[in-house]
């Protein structure tokens, strides 16, 4: 049995606790947290919960721990410090620092001799997968990928960051005219900006300066800086009622050519929709957080992303076994 520990108890984490029960192969053996850990309930409510702060004393029960914090500041602090002590899984998704992140959480895993995969998810993760296989096999032509109508977490929690935001969510949405363009082989040229608009529902405080708030929203790099973006100031029970879900989508396509003259046009598409972003990221984590396991016993150590993960060693299954899916 794969012993998973889950560090940070949010919705990534709520959602670790019910996957990890359809996977025969892994228990769930402790969640760590920085609350007090007597105020913290599970949902199943079997599962030992500790502090944080104590988290390298339990390094030798634990042969997986997930990260469950959030990629604006939790993560890039949190995976390297534990990497040296666990082998880890992080969803970390801010594209633009995934090359940094790599580097720090590499180097202290090789000083732990633990294995490190980084940037699971769907996106990237999963979408990242098929946009390299994509243009493997249509090497002439464009990748485009559009995500939404869905919230995105990492986006939602960079705004609950802001001083004087009590709550909020982030609609991510796809441009219907750039998805068609794409569907159609036109392999138009599109900035950010015209892919997708970003929908902002915010909860701030009574006293807050929301004229202040929503200029540091729509002005903060990697997230809202480069697209048309807007802030809709609302309610705790608005927000509760309207915008209570977490669900979301996303479409990855390769408009390519192929023949003497390129005379063929060729369309590749894969898509995804969730009721629960968040328990469908923590599905994908389970399952690299196999591979993180099976590489470590074989001494394959320091930080991975899923491109370089083999998909048997995703699977419980047997070679054999395997090979009925071909």
């Amino acid at each position: 049995m794969i012993r998973v520990g889950i560090y940070g108890y949010g919705n990534i984490g709520k959602g670790i606790e019910c996957g990890i029960r359809q996977n025969s192969d892994m228990t769930l053996a402790a969640v760590f947290t920085r609350r007090d850990p007597s105020q913290v309930k599970t949902i199943f409510g079997d599962t030992p919960v500790y502090s944080a702060a104590n988290v390298v004393n339990y390094k030798d029960e634990i042969d997986v721990m997930i990260m469950c914090g959030g990629s604006a500041t939790d993560l890039p602090v949190q995976t390297p410090a534990l990497a040296e002590h666990f082998n880890v899984i992080d969803s970390f998704d801010t594209h633009a620092r995934i090359a940094e992140h790599f580097e720090n959480v590499d180097k202290t895993a090789k000083i732990g001799g633990k294995t490190a995969i980084i940037s699971v998810g769907w996106d990237p993760g999963l979408f990242s997968l098929n946009r390299l296989y994509a243009e493997a096999i249509l090497p002439e032509g464009n990748n485009y990928t559009f995500w939404g109508k869905g919230i995105s977490q990492g986006h939602s929690d960079a705004i609950r960051r802001i001083d004087g935001v009590l709550d909020a969510r982030q609609y991510t949405v796809p441009v219907p005219e750039a998805v068609e363009s794409v569907r159609n082989g036109e392999n138009p040229e599109l900035t950010t900006r015209m892919k997708h608009t970003r929908e902002c529902y915010v909860v701030a405080a009574e006293d807050a300066d929301k004229a202040r708030i929503e200029n540091e929203i729509k002005t903060m790099p990697n997230y809202f800086a480069d697209y048309d973006t807007s802030v809709t100031f609302v309610t705790q029970q608005e927000l509760d009622e309207k915008h209570g879900g977490l669900p979301h989508q996303g479409i990855v396509l390769r408009s390519g050519v192929t023949g003497a003259n390129k005379e063929n046009k060729h369309v590749i598409e894969y898509s995804l929709k969730l009721d629960s972003n968040p328990e469908f990221t923590s599905s994908a984590l389970l399952a690299y957080a196999r591979a993180a396991y099976k590489l470590n016993k074989a001494g394959d150590i320091g930080c991975k992303t899923v491109l370089d993960i083999p998909p048997a060693m995703l699977s419980q299954k047997s070679g054999i076994e395997l090979a009925q899916y071909l």
